[in-house]
């Protein structure tokens, strides 16, 4: 991790060696998610190179969504990706300036932001094409899009098997530009799986489909950061990166992008006690001790982001040590077993990155839970103040500010 210091923006939280911040917070390195999205752009460098389209959404993977942004930004991401307008309003809130295409459904009541803050919706319904066509066309205006196509992930997106029919409602439609087409992998970290390669060639047909009817995007994309590591046939014109820009390979997929992780979450122990034999501690009174046994409290439960299900499977560093996480995951706190190590109130505790050489990663973390690294990321709490280093400017704020951006820059006159 960097050694410059975390700078609180003006106005913002102080740092988190302030008292009136929680002992539990996360440290955001701007200057690894900026190595992370060149790591990526060298990955796919060369002749007809693909344009790097940054994924930020859920709050940039729980890192901070306008910070990271804007870090992409100033590494040369030739446009951002989130979720749906909501967070698209946030990223303009917060002065981001490149191109924003947002991923999900559109709603009637979504369409004036897409106007409104200049953002490139996906259009992946014919009911989504008629909704965005004509209020383009009530303001006079022309909107530029990307048609979404479902080759087996059957979620959002026009069927692959049905285009003939859908495109009805997209062919000619006054206001309405198909800038790109895309799709999504179902299997992409799955190497195994079949339906990697029929989605592939599913698209393939399908771009020639839609070009026979005179539509001809000038941008094709489909690879997703387990994608785009499997090989450049997946590549087209633009990759789609998430998982890679914060640090971490998705599982399963060989890990040939030299990424750093970018997030670690510390808190401080804030008391120490002993536990005879037979006891127990937390909810539930599970998990009785064989032997005298020394606990920590450390003040960061399930409402901070952290899983239930680590009391058992999961571990924290500690005087550079791991202590395995005992007793029930609360609310506010978890419980850890420092039995034989010198721990005192205030010690620094690492529920994710690195300590004495040690490291508990996001990956690791989901392993043990049976679930993704993406999730083990997005879960952590609205209540954590993120603290960042190596940006361009300094900044700190809660999570939860985001949403309440995202509604003032909504309301604020036109």
């Amino acid at each position: 991790m960097p050694t410059s210091p975390d700078r609180p923006a003006t106005g913002a939280s102080p740092g988190p060696a302030s008292a009136a911040v929680r002992p539990t917070f996360v440290r955001v390195d701007l200057d690894a998610v900026r190595a992370n999205y060149a790591a990526v752009a060298r990955h796919v460098s060369g002749p007809n190179a693909p344009l790097v389209i940054a994924v930020v959404k859920a709050n940039a993977y729980g890192h901070g969504a306008v910070p990271v942004a804007r870090a992409l930004e100033q590494a040369g991401a030739a446009m951002l990706a989130c979720a749906d307008i909501e967070e698209a309003v946030t990223l303009r809130g917060g002065g981001i300036r490149a191109p924003i295409l947002v991923f999900g459904a559109l709603g009637i009541s979504d369409l004036d932001g897409v106007f409104t803050h200049g953002l490139t919706p996906t259009v992946s319904s014919p009911f989504a094409a008629r909704a965005l066509g004509d209020a383009a066309a009530r303001r006079g205006a022309t909107v530029s899009c990307h048609l979404k196509i479902d080759t087996g992930m059957n979620r959002l997106g026009f069927r692959f098997d049905n285009l003939g029919h859908t495109m009805r409602d997209v062919l000619g439609r006054r206001g309405l530009e198909i800038g790109a087409a895309y799709t999504h992998f179902a299997t992409a970290d799955e190497p195994a799986h079949p339906l990697f390669d029929l989605q592939r060639k599913r698209f393939d047909e399908s771009l020639r489909r839609l070009a026979g009817m005179g539509i001809r995007p000038a941008l094709r994309h489909a690879a997703n950061s387990a994608a785009l590591l499997r090989g450049r046939d997946t590549w087209y014109d633009a990759v789609r990166p998430g998982l890679l820009l914060y640090g971490l390979v998705p599982p399963g997929v060989e890990a040939s992008v030299p990424v750093a992780p970018a997030m670690t979450m510390r808190s401080r122990v804030v008391a120490v006690k002993g536990m005879r034999a037979g006891e127990t501690t937390g909810y539930g009174a599970r998990a009785p001790v064989d032997r005298p046994a020394t606990i920590a409290v450390v003040p960061a439960g399930y409402a901070d982001g952290l899983d239930v299900r680590m009391a058992g499977r999961g571990s924290v560093l500690v005087r550079g040590r791991r202590a395995p996480v005992v007793g029930a995951v609360s609310m506010d706190s978890i419980t850890v077993d420092v039995t034989g190590l010198d721990v005192s109130p205030g010690d620094e505790v690492v529920l994710v990155g690195e300590q004495s050489g040690r490291r508990i990663g996001a990956g690791e973390i989901a392993a043990a839970l049976g679930t993704v690294p993406h999730e083990v990321l997005c879960r952590t709490g609205s209540r954590i103040v993120r603290t960042y280093a190596g940006g361009s400017e300094p900044a700190s704020e809660p999570a939860s500010q985001h949403g309440a951006g995202a509604r003032a820059a909504r309301a604020a006159p036109k």
